[in-house]
């Protein structure tokens, strides 16, 4: 079974599968017709983003019967803290309470959970994932190498596709490799990512749940780049929106976003800037909507006074890509997704060959600019409050 698009049309993309699909090779992300061929007996069915909200919902209202601390991680994963509560069935006993949740759930709300239960955010997000469905999953610190250590790096959270082929170039190819890397030689890599990921990687982790007032969901996702020239025309600026759009289109589809504010930052060579932002009707992250509304911005904001040293593009006011939305009579829904399934082709292509393997026509006509390095290899997710100590916590967005 496969959910996304309109079964009865066959077109859409698939927005998630159960295991015996996924087993058979349909993915995530995959056209409908792709994963007819990845497995001829998948089912289609439409979804209902009420009622996964609505379970979503039922769901953290049982963990607040156990602990204050429940962190929501997406839409339908929570960490929680019960170091300090003994909820209903009194006692803090991480497995005790996995397995209580784990009944509860599947008795009053009909669905299974798997759950992992460790000593720290990281390695307890580790296990739920470690082994599905309906599973629980204790990494202690007796037998976290044994486990988390012999593990793929890309298994790590906040190991990302970019960073694991990084690692791998540098023959880091387990979390305990990861582990027992200098991580001066991570910092000289990655910058001060590095010495986070070391930490991660030997259970030193030390984020706490955030309690519900404090969470800080994802606000936006953006890239700019100070551009190797100056900046003197407008089919310049072009050129680098798009190269910019592209990367945030491919981070807002990799995290499962949309969002229907776009924004721009430019700054010229005579060191003045500013930033503008347009709201949109339809919340997207297409390449090609992102870059048209975002040249617009430029168009009706620059006067062209001095060349231009620095731009931005960034899409805020994000939901998560499943949420219904309202059609517009002005646009066509069919070329919309024609182009998402344009941008999901190309990230395949880049994925496989590399970045240049395909670029879009404008970018030969200068290849200078086109060679900028807009791909933003090493953004992250971070989670609230990752670093300890009164060291600066970085940015919300991605």
């Amino acid at each position: 079974m496969a959910v996304g698009g309109d079964p009865q049309a066959r077109h859409g993309i698939v927005l998630t599968a159960n295991y015996i699909a996924k087993r058979r090779g349909v993915k995530t992300g995959m056209a409908l017709w792709q994963a007819r061929q990845a497995c001829k007996d998948v089912v289609f069915v439409s979804p209902h983003y009420d009622e996964y909200i609505r379970f979503s919902k039922k769901a953290r209202k049982i963990y607040g019967d156990y602990t204050d601390l429940v962190e929501p991680y997406g839409l339908d994963e929570s960490w929680l803290d019960i170091t300090d509560s003994v909820g209903m069935l009194g006692t803090s006993d991480g497995i005790k309470v996995a397995k209580e949740i784990s009944d509860r759930i599947k008795r009053e709300l009909g669905i299974t959970v798997s759950i992992g239960a460790s000593w720290n955010k990281i390695f307890s997000k580790f296990g739920s994932d470690y082994k599905k469905p309906d599973a629980i999953t204790q990494i202690s610190r007796d037998n976290y190498k044994d486990i988390v250590w012999k593990s793929p790096a890309a298994d790590l959270l906040y190991v990302g596709r970019r960073t694991d082929e990084k690692l791998r170039k540098y023959g880091i190819i387990t979390i305990g490799d990861l582990a027992k890397a200098d991580p001066e030689f991570l910092n000289q890599i990655f910058g001060k990512i590095g010495y986070v990921l070391s930490a991660f990687a030997r259970g030193e982790d030390q984020t706490p749940v955030a309690a519900p007032d404090e969470y800080i969901p994802i606000k936006s996702v953006g890239n700019s780049t100070t551009t190797p020239r100056d900046l003197t025309t407008d089919d310049d600026v072009r050129l680098v929106i798009y190269l910019l759009s592209e990367s945030v289109a491919a981070r807002l589809r990799e995290n499962h976003f949309v969002g229907d504010v776009i924004g721009i930052s430019v700054r010229d060579n005579g060191l003045y800037s500013f930033t503008r932002q347009h709201k949109i009707k339809i919340p997207t992250n297409i390449s090609e909507e992102i870059a048209g509304y975002a040249f617009e911005l430029f168009k009706a904001n620059y006067s062209w006074e001095h060349p231009i040293r620095s731009v931005g593009v960034r899409v805020s006011d994000l939901v998560p890509d499943t949420m219904p939305y309202q059609t517009d009579l002005f646009l066509s829904e069919q070329q919309r997704e024609k182009q998402l399934r344009a941008d999901l082709a190309v990230t395949d292509i880049r994925r496989r060959f590399g970045y240049n393997a395909i670029l879009r026509g404008l970018m030969y006509f200068d290849k200078g600019l086109s060679g900028l390095d807009a791909k933003a290899d090493d953004h992250m997710i971070h989670p609230v409050g990752y670093f300890q100590n009164g060291n600066k916590v970085l940015d919300e967005g991605i």
